[in-house]
């Protein structure tokens, strides 16, 4: 094989890595690139042979304890060659001492384990549709990010400011709705246009009700309603509610860690995404 380079990634690379993450059938957001990018510019990756970009991944430095790693992709002519499994070496050194987690495919959890990674729980992705509310919604504003950046640790266990003012931010392809009570921000959900439908997480709510009201007021936030939601296993209330209103199961993913999983709480009903945690 001719040499292989590995190298952080431009901005308009992540874009490329999101348009082959399409091709697998992982529907990106349609402005994932910018935001993802954001939460840490030195964590995005490719290989390259020959002047040619052939493989791809992520390992996002959230805080000083934890990184996510995803976005793990080798364009098919490329793979049996050992080019993703440097890059992995080459990208997980960006991460140093930090918790790392991802969400990877069941197949894949044996090739995992063996770079560390222990299987902590699974992240299931329901689909199905919520009828149109025109109205109802109310949009996080800016001065709402202080609470958000303390609900969000809360329920996540993870520290990440600077993913969350890059995903908080309304644009016409994604908005963020909230709950409020007594002027203070008590939850809050995002919804994101997809190459299909919309994408909602993460959302944060007190309860399970709450949790499906904040889902709704997103989709219309966006006027979509063919939603995606990725549960995690601790959300089992609300993926069982999701079933009762229609909602079916495509598939799951597994969520582990290598270093202490984090502890997340009880208000966490949806994670933000598969690729960034």
């Amino acid at each position: 094989m001719t040499e292989l380079r590995c190298r952080n990634a431009t901005l308009p690379e992540v874009s490329m890595m999101l348009d082959w993450a399409a091709k697998e059938g992982w529907n990106p957001g349609l402005d994932d690139a910018k935001p993802f990018y954001q939460a840490d510019p030195d964590g995005f990756f490719v290989a390259e042979t020959e002047d040619t970009v052939v493989a791809a991944i992520s390992v996002v430095n959230h805080s000083d304890d934890h990184a996510f790693l995803g976005l793990y992709l080798c364009l098919p002519e490329y793979r049996g060659r050992g080019i993703g499994f440097g890059l992995w070496t080459h990208a997980l050194a960006h991460a140093g001492d930090r918790t790392v987690g991802l969400d990877g495919v069941p197949a894949q959890e044996a090739n995992y384990r063996t770079s560390g990674f222990i299987l902590a729980g699974r992240t299931c992705r329901w689909t199905g549709q919520f009828e149109r509310v025109d109205t109802g919604f109310v949009l996080a504003e800016p001065g709402d990010f202080a609470d958000i950046a303390e609900l969000d640790p809360a329920a996540t266990g993870v520290r990440r400011d600077r993913f969350l003012r890059a995903w908080l931010e309304n644009g016409a392809t994604r908005k963020t709705v909230v709950l409020r009570k007594g002027g203070e921000v008590t939850g809050f959900a995002t919804a994101r246009a997809c190459r299909t439908g919309c994408k909602i997480g993460p959302i944060i709510a007190p309860d399970l009700h709450e949790a499906e009201h904040l889902a709704r007021q997103a989709a219309a936030s966006i006027a979509e309603t063919h939603v995606t939601i990725d549960v995690p296993a601790s959300a089992e209330p609300f993926a069982d509610l999701l079933a009762q209103k229609g909602f079916e199961q495509n598939f799951n993913t597994a969520r582990m860690y290598r270093g202490t999983a984090p502890n997340a709480l009880g208000t966490l009903h949806a994670v933000a995404s598969l690729e960034l945690g």
